[in-house]
């Protein structure tokens, strides 16, 4: 007999769920890997079909709390790892049980709504940003970092056109004084006021702040490569993604996997790529009115899924084509 869950959270919205549960119940009757867990609606989801087990994973402790409350009810069905899904390669997992791996690339309503944590422009005090199993935090990266660096990181990861005049005048004002949330919050207020805009002001900087902090594009690429590696032959990988830089690396790792033909006109065609995919679609997957209206952060989600089809331990063209994040991410060991 299936069982049927609530949120406990009202205001959590899973985003492209039904969509995603249309994808994936063909394969029903196994073990479903949920590598971003949050508040759990991906897992609760999948648990209410009787076959299925969860094994969720997530770098946040504190989404533990909505875990405990799923493993109550599903027991021996249901398991939880506080890590980063970077390192799923190393949990020891029953491979040949393996249906599907999700990523959810976006962050849950209590994680946002947190503003301990920093995510949000009406936090206050110290920034943070960390998510979990972190280093350092944005208040490091922003009151530490020489200019070259904070150009850098706003213009490769929040693609920011005002990197330069914001990483100045960060400089300048720490020179003077800490710099917190609202500190920041207002100096890229004043830089872009004159500046239409349909998105908050500190949306780039504070984007391109997480991503850095908690090196989600080292996370992303090195969770595809190991995700792929424990995955069955006929497993699914689906990754649902938020912004143009996680799209971009998934879907050159699903293309260029799939077809004997390079994803990028701009990489030579040294080798033909051994086949390891099937794309049954190759556009993404997008929310649809009713949706967005009821939940309007997914208006930005685009779902990516493919099967795998063969094995293979070789994805350095792969790392090659996103070096610069790689290296991007190594200016944290000056902190």
């Amino acid at each position: 007999m299936n069982a049927t869950i609530k949120l406990e959270n009202e205001n959590h919205f899973p985003v492209l769920l039904e969509k995603l549960i249309s994808i994936i119940s063909p394969l029903y009757g196994g073990t479903f890997i949920d590598c971003t867990f949050g508040e759990g609606g991906y897992s609760k989801k999948i648990l209410e079909h009787s076959n299925n087990n969860v094994v969720a994973l997530d770098r946040d402790i504190e989404n533990s709390q909505y875990a405990l409350k799923i493993k109550k009810k599903f027991k021996e069905k249901f398991n939880f790892i506080n890590t980063k899904f970077s390192e799923l390669d190393n949990l020891n997992l029953e491979k040949k049980n393996i249906k599907a791996i999700i990523f959810d690339l976006g962050y849950s309503t209590s994680q946002i709504k947190n503003l301990s944590k920093g995510l949000s422009f009406q936090s206050k005090g110290e920034l943070n940003m960390k998510l979990g199993l972190n280093n350092f935090s944005a208040s490091d990266v922003i009151n530490k970092l020489d200019y070259k660096d904070l150009h850098i990181i706003f213009s490769a990861l929040g693609e920011e056109k005002k990197s330069k005049i914001i990483a100045r005048k960060i400089i300048e004002f720490r020179n003077k004084k800490k710099i917190k949330t609202e500190e920041l919050v207002k100096i890229i207020h004043e830089i872009k006021k004159n500046q239409f805009m349909k998105i908050h002001r500190s949306t780039k900087i504070f984007q391109a702040l997480r991503i850095f902090v908690n090196k989600e594009m080292s996370e992303l690429i090195y969770g595809l490569i190991n995700s792929f590696k424990i995955l069955p032959i006929g497993g699914m990988i689906v990754v649902v993604t938020f912004h143009s830089l996680e799209d971009r690396i998934v879907k050159f790792f699903f293309k260029n996997y799939s077809e004997n033909k390079n994803s990028s006109r701009y990489i030579p065609n040294t080798k033909k790529n051994k086949i390891l995919f099937k794309i049954p679609q190759k556009k993404p997957i997008i929310p649809d009115i009713e949706e967005i209206k009821k939940n309007p952060p997914s208006r930005s989600a685009k779902l990516r899924y493919a099967i795998k089809i063969s094995d293979s331990k070789d994805f350095i063209d792969f790392e090659k084509k996103f070096k610069f994040f790689l290296d991007l991410e190594k200016i944290s060991k000056k902190l």
